[in-house]
């Protein structure tokens, strides 16, 4: 038993002695400005310069547009979207992934009990006949024990990496969470600029009519010619397929948030009010610099996690240079019948340990490596493209609000002007100083302009929401599991 001890102390001073080989993960620099160049200006509705005291966005942020509606079906979001569940389910995964790795760092045991009669044949070749019996009893219950010392640290790098993968997967499921909600809002705030479309339109069908009625009249008293009761009917019937149109577009955002929120299309129809009766203001945002986004971006975490991990499978690869020293033992009872099967003498055991080396494998080791190596170079690529990215989304979005903000000022001034237009061309045509057809293009004129002033408010509200989105909303990359917290 004394040579068992010192066997045992040997390789326990050995293991307590082990190294890791490969590269120790460090985050490798990425290609952030100091600040973003396209910061609106001082007191632009929605942003303002970043302060130490900043408080963060709310993970919530879409209560910021004020709208209780809004709130209501982001709040259905996380409880009932499918793609949300998918990504739930991968995390799961990949946090039972971790304790698949994990197993490796203690003993395998296994038994395997068996019981049995064995006869010899007597006529077999090369067999004495002397020897053959009518049969034998074999009862045996081994006990297997083996365990690989992880001298090189690939056990440990395995489980390390497959925690930064499972982190990787909870910020993918944070990314998934972001953008549906993001989805959700630009879908509601396009329906209710749908249905304000629509209001308008139809209100526009109604003065057409009026319009036309009074064509009709002054032509019936030889007042106005046909052609204007021709361009009457036809500026209203272009307005009813106008009006039409809308409904396609309303409808496919109704679905569209069905399907986020967990229903089938069509099951429940929204009942919204029209963007313009009641128009959210915009939220006022606390300013990031771009640095801030490698810890506000879950798809930027993502990608240095897996980064991380990339890293580890260079010391994986690395470690199969060097022996595998494993130890194994067996120990159990045998015998030839049931009353002699657990008894002292039928006991058996066996230890000691075993060291393994590749000596050639035509350069399959070398290849491992350099594949994981080209991974991880890889990873940083992708870590780098990331960061990018993420800058690009907040310029974007950015100077779109900025752009906006001004292309808003002009068009409330085009749509007054329009608006004056048409009353002087209605009022020059009844008191027959003008012609219809001065009268057909101002309100097609003014048409257009109240419709772009819908759709440019649209897209200021989509625009911050995309701006909220590409500062993460309320994440953190403190919300990512600790590694001790997973299994």
């Amino acid at each position: 038993m004394s040579r068992v001890a010192t066997g045992l102390t040997a390789l326990s001073l050995l293991l307590l002695a082990a190294c890791a080989v490969g590269p120790d993960y460090q985050r490798p620099a990425a290609p952030v400005a100091a600040t973003f160049s396209e910061a609106p200006p001082a007191g632009f509705p929605g942003w303002h310069a970043a302060e130490p005291r900043d408080q963060l966005i709310r993970p919530d942020w879409w209560q910021l547009f004020g709208d209780s509606r809004l709130n209501e079906l982001e709040a259905r979001v996380d409880g009932n979207n499918q793609t949300l569940r998918q990504a739930e389910a991968n995390f799961r995964a990949a946090r039972a992934q971790v304790r698949f790795s994990r197993a490796a760092e203690l003993p395998t045991v296994s038994v395997a009990p068996y019981a049995g009669l064995e006869r010899l044949s007597a006529n077999q070749p090369y067999f004495s006949r002397t020897a053959a019996n009518t049969g034998e009893n074999d009862f045996s219950l081994p006990l297997d024990v083996s365990y690989e010392l992880d001298v090189w640290g690939r056990i440990r790098r395995g489980v390390t990496a497959a925690r930064e993968q499972a982190q990787a997967a909870a910020a993918d499921r944070e990314t998934v969470r972001l953008a549906l909600h993001a989805e959700l809002a630009i879908d509601y705030f396009s329906l209710r600029s749908a249905i304000a479309q629509q209001k308008l339109l139809d209100d526009t069908v109604t003065a057409y009519q009026s319009a036309l009625q009074l064509t009709q009249d002054r032509y019936n008293g030889a007042i106005a010619p046909l052609s204007d009761v021709a361009q009457a009917k036809t500026q209203l019937a272009t307005a009813r397929v106008q009006a039409t149109d809308v409904a396609v577009q309303r409808a496919g955002y109704e679905h569209a948030i069905a399907v986020l929120v967990g229903e089938a299309p069509g099951a429940n129809p929204l009942a919204v009010s029209p963007l313009m009766d009641a128009a959210p203001g915009l939220p006022d945002l606390p300013g990031l610099l771009p640095a801030d986004l490698l810890e506000r971006r879950p798809d930027v975490a993502a990608a240095e996690r897996r980064m991380a991990a990339a890293n580890e499978q260079i010391g994986i690869a690395k470690a199969a240079y060097f022996p595998t020293v494993s130890f194994s033992g067996a120990a159990g009872f045998m015998g030839t019948s049931l009353a002699n099967w657990f008894t002292w003498p039928s006991r058996f055991w066996a230890v000691g340990p075993t060291v393994s080396q590749t000596l050639f494998d035509h350069g399959r080791i070398a290849a491992t490596t350099e594949v994981a190596r080209a991974n991880y170079d890889g990873a940083v690529a992708g870590y780098r493209q990331s960061v990018l990215e993420a800058a690009q989304q907040v310029e974007d979005n950015l100077a779109a609000l900025r752009v906006l903000e001004t292309e808003a000022d002009q068009q409330h001034a085009a749509t007054d002007a329009a608006k004056q237009t048409l009353e002087l061309f209605q009022n020059r045509y009844e008191g027959g100083v003008d012609t219809y057809l001065q009268v057909v293009t101002s309100q097609t004129a003014a048409l257009q302009n109240q419709r772009n002033d819908i759709d440019l408010l649209q897209r200021r509200l989509q625009a911050t929401v995309l701006l909220v989105k590409a500062l993460g909303g309320g994440w953190g990359a403190g919300q990512l599991p600790a590694t001790a917290s997973l299994p």
